[in-house]
């Protein structure tokens, strides 16, 4: 399998409910690094995974949509907890949407999955990947 990763980060402020997240669940500010990683079994016609630019782009006006926002006042995003696992997610499907819609061109189309981590520190992480 072959794949490349674009790389960028996003900031954002939530809170979560339940005991679980223990001072979490107060209103806090949270910075990530984000990867998202395309893969696919074989190079398309110009031995490449996917243009790196357009994937950069993307994965900027994807996280754009998020950043400098508070997730609590998002209605999409209403009632539920942000967790780094949950963005990662959401981060993903919106690219998957991106490949279906073209916006990462036709050589594109042959993606077989995407990866998004999300990187809390230099120790903590969280990954979604998804089938395309």
């Amino acid at each position: 399998m072959f794949s490349i990763t674009v790389r960028d980060h996003v900031m954002v402020a939530h809170s979560f409910r339940g005991e679980v997240f223990g001072p979490a669940q107060r209103l806090h500010g949270a910075t990530f690094l984000v990867d998202a990683t395309f893969r696919r079994a074989e190079l398309d016609e110009d031995n490449i995974v996917v243009d790196i630019g357009k994937a950069t782009e993307e994965l900027k006006a994807v996280l754009g949509d998020l950043n400098y926002r508070n997730l609590d006042d998002e209605p999409e995003f209403k009632g539920i907890n942000t967790s780094t696992e949950f963005l990662a997610k959401v981060i993903a499907d919106r690219l998957a949407d991106a490949v279906h819609a073209g916006r990462l061109g036709e050589g594109a189309r042959g993606l077989e999955g995407i990866a998004v981590s999300l990187h809390e520190s230099h120790v903590a992480w969280a990954s979604y990947e998804r089938a395309l």
